[in-house]
């Protein structure tokens, strides 16, 4: 890989892998709205566009080619559509961010228990897609769109939850926050399940996975999963300090419809490895107390 498009590239995972891409000698360019500040300096070049106009994408790509597509922000079959028509020609191997939300709710899912090349995708804006339930079917027809519409290599990277020290989003923090300053939390269903990944490690399977000649669904991610349940009890000893169950309290952010894991045993037998969930989730309970 010489050359590389991020669609995206300005927070958290997407950064990640535009500073080992750089690192690794690869030339790239990041695609967005020009909203949110960089830190890359003249290292990569920019492009502007909209993901909700199709004539932004279109006019912003025209002219361009790359080895690879990292594509962190697609959240809707129109806009894997409008890509796949965009880069037609344009490059040789698109790496889609999606997530482990593809699946029904439920734990240890494989790949193969979602196939995007037999789900009959609508055409909508992801305006159209509201809450975890929006999210999911909007994942679903992207995946859909792409497997079914394109002609070059695609590789749908179902991520579980990522967790990391520079999470913007402070789901795994708060949780500490809580239980550390004994203020209420409201946890709907302390049995529900989830798998983790962690950021850093997120961003090395992206720029791995372009570089195998893999294609299809993948799961990465640190084996196994957690209840938030046991998620609590770990921060309680940790911190020390006990946990205030009340409705009332402040939601957690993992307050999800039902259990969501993956089972990475595809990603293991590539070659992937990553960090066991337990020193995973312990770091960072340490790192926020």
């Amino acid at each position: 890989m010489k050359s590389a498009l991020i669609l995206g590239g300005t927070q958290f995972v997407g950064k990640r892998l535009v500073k080992l891409l750089l690192e690794k000698g690869v030339e790239v360019t990041i695609a967005t709205r020009g909203l949110t500040p960089d830190p890359f300096g003249d290292d990569v070049h920019r492009i502007k566009i909209d993901r909700e106009d199709s004539v932004s994408l279109e006019t912003g790509l025209r002219g361009g080619k790359w080895d690879v597509v990292f594509d962190q922000t697609c959240y809707s079959p129109e806009e894997a559509l409008q890509c796949v028509r965009v880069l037609e020609g344009k490059i040789s191997k698109y790496v889609f961010t999606s997530s482990q939300a593809v699946y029904e709710f439920g734990t240890n899912h494989i790949e193969e228990n979602f196939d995007p090349l037999q789900y009959r995708p609508v055409l909508r804006s992801r305006r159209e897609y509201k809450g975890y339930l929006g999210y999911q079917e909007a994942k679903r027809a992207a995946e859909a769109v792409l497997f079914q519409q394109a002609t070059f290599p695609v590789v749908a990277v179902r991520f579980p939850i990522i967790v990391g020290e520079d999470d913007f989003t402070n789901r795994l923090k708060i949780h500490v926050d809580c239980v550390k300053e004994q203020r209420p939390i409201s946890i709907e269903h302390p049995h529900f399940r989830y798998s983790f990944i962690d950021s850093d490690e997120a961003a090395w399977f992206l720029f791995d996975i372009a570089e195998s000649d893999y294609k299809g669904p993948i799961n990465p991610g640190s084996k196994g999963d957690i209840s938030l349940g046991e998620l609590l009890l770990r921060i309680e000893v940790i911190t020390g300090e006990g946990a205030i169950l009340d409705k009332n309290g402040a939601p957690s952010p993992y307050n999800l419809p039902g259990s969501w894991s993956i089972n990475t045993d595809k990603a293991a037998s590539l070659g992937f490895e990553f960090k066991p969930l337990d020193a995973l989730l312990t770091d960072l309970i340490i790192f926020y107390s």
